[in-house]
């Protein structure tokens, strides 16, 4: 193991099954640039874009960008940067969810696009290069753990960074579904 931030897991026999974390990332940043351009005419496609950017967001600060470091030691500055354009993301997808206009969701589909773009030049490849298949797996199965308890909402200003996130992020989560359950809010790109 290459000292990735994984905790430990009972012994299996083989490899880890399931899908790896780059392949669940790049999936839902294909999906994230989808549902930028239905959301330019679809009311109901903007709501599941900003709960499925505010999952991927948590999802990856959970578990991306701690891996990266975890695999080089000098990634600090770029995690510092992709953090700190996430946060920039999450108050203009506030301003998405609260508004719904135009202007909102062009500087959105912008960021998003942006981030898609670095965090596939930049931290992609070096997973790619120094993480086995099975560790990839190992944290795309933590990925789809963290996206579905995550908050389906933006939430500027609480913890990106574990532990604080993964215990912050969940509980917001259930406040978020509890009121998506209350106002009946689609959140999920296949209820479209």
């Amino acid at each position: 193991m290459s000292g990735l931030p994984l905790p430990p897991l009972p012994p299996i026999d083989g490899d880890a099954t399931g899908r790896s974390m780059l392949d669940l990332l790049d999936e839902e940043h294909r999906q994230l640039d989808r549902l930028c351009t239905r959301a330019e005419s679809s009311p109901a496609a903007s709501e599941v874009l900003v709960a499925t950017l505010a999952r991927h967001l948590s999802a990856e600060e959970q578990y991306l960008y701690p891996a990266f470091e975890g695999v080089l030691p000098d990634a600090h500055d770029v995690v510092e940067r992709e953090l700190a354009a996430d946060a920039e993301l999450l108050v203009a997808l506030r301003r998405l969810h609260t508004s719904a206009d135009r202007t909102a969701l062009h500087t959105v589909a912008e960021q998003v696009r942006s981030h898609t773009h670095r965090t596939t030049a930049d931290v992609f490849p070096a997973l790619r290069t120094h993480c086995t298949d099975d560790e990839l797996v190992r944290l795309g199965n933590r990925v789809e753990i963290a996206r579905s308890a995550a908050p389906t909402r933006p939430h500027p200003g609480t913890p990106s960074t574990p532990p604080l996130n993964k215990l912050v992020d969940p509980a917001l989560g259930v406040m978020d579904k509890l009121r998506d359950a209350l106002t009946r809010r689609t959140t999920w790109e296949e209820d479209l």
